[in-house]
């Protein structure tokens, strides 16, 4: 009599005689899984549909009073004008060992001595 038994569990053999016992639930899993899914997508869209909308002529009107009028040349002057004095460029110091262009080349492989 040996120590390792040669079918240690019963139930792979059920699983290999009725492949029905795992496929028939597993299959009625991801059914159920995607009707509860297509809820819970069609909420999400719903709501993203809220916050998304056309804007009805009513509220166009309301944006159309409280409208600053703009002109591009004028702020370009603005701006202009400002003086960039405010900045400094500054260099970060770089981590010891490290070169000023990047990551140091890896050294040659040592040779072994000839004999």
């Amino acid at each position: 009599m040996s120590i390792f038994s040669h079918k240690p569990y019963k139930t792979f053999n059920t699983i290999h005689r009725h492949p029905s016992w795992f496929g028939i639930p597993f299959v009625l899993l991801i059914v159920a899984a995607s009707f509860g899914l297509q809820n819970l997508t069609q909420t999400r869209y719903e709501l993203q549909a809220r916050r998304v909308h056309e804007v009805s002529e009513e509220e166009q009107l309301k944006l159309k009073k409280n409208r600053k009028k703009i002109d591009l040349r004028e702020e370009y002057f603005k701006l202009r004008a400002k003086p960039n004095e405010d900045w400094e460029s500054v260099r970060v110091p770089r981590p010891e060992g490290l070169p000023e262009w990047g990551v140091p080349p890896d050294p040659p492989p040592k040779k072994a001595p000839e004999k």
